[in-house]
């Protein structure tokens, strides 16, 4: 992984975006939004290729970094989260089969200040909380699939893409959302665990 320092990673303006205040406010509009609608199609995507995955069961810990309006929980109980125990979703104190991430790792990227550092600290969080086999499940609407893998690329591999439909603009195709199922490569796994 290249250093903080390092100019050759991808990088964005700081935005209001990045700040605390500008969330706080968008996650009052978001449960409004999603009371009046419901979430969109990037939750069911995710919640589905979740729940026909053969590698992740009923009693998984899961765990959705950010939360914004809590709705990936809600969606995937009764499905991968039992109704008869605590959620674990909301557990902070074990490591989790699956590390959600809607939006999150987008928030961070438009952060004020040094937003490198803050990327590569999610990064070096999203391993610890991840279980040896886990699944990273990564939404994003500002970067690429090619700047994900690359920005993840010496800790983890592509297992899956969910894919979305596409537009084409000035002759470019892309979708508006990218969702990638990453797992950890084997170099971090035996590290993990051999500590």
């Amino acid at each position: 992984m290249a250093a903080a320092d390092d100019k050759s990673l991808p990088d964005f303006d700081s935005s209001e975006l990045g700040t605390k205040e500008f969330w706080d406010t968008t996650y009052g509009k978001e449960v409004e939004n999603f009371n009046d609608i419901g979430d969109v199609e990037t939750m069911e995507k995710v919640a589905d290729w979740l729940e026909n995955c053969a590698d992740v069961h009923t009693d998984d810990p899961i765990i959705d970094l950010g939360s914004g309006n809590g709705m990936m929980c809600i969606e995937l109980t009764g499905d991968l989260i039992s109704e008869e125990r605590p959620n674990p979703c909301t557990c902070l104190t074990r490591k989790y089969k699956v590390v959600l991430d809607k939006g999150t790792y987008d928030a961070i990227s438009l952060m004020p200040g040094d937003s490198v550092s803050a990327r590569m600290h999610y990064l070096a969080t999203v391993k610890e909380l991840m279980t040896s086999d886990g699944i990273f499940s990564i939404t994003s609407c500002n970067w690429t699939k090619d700047q994900l893998l690359e920005f993840f690329k010496e800790h983890f591999t592509l297992h899956d893409e969910i894919k979305f439909k596409t537009i084409q603009f000035g002759g470019v195709t892309g979708s508006t959302y990218t969702s990638l199922i990453l797992k950890q490569t084997y170099s971090d796994t035996y590290v993990l665990q051999q500590t």
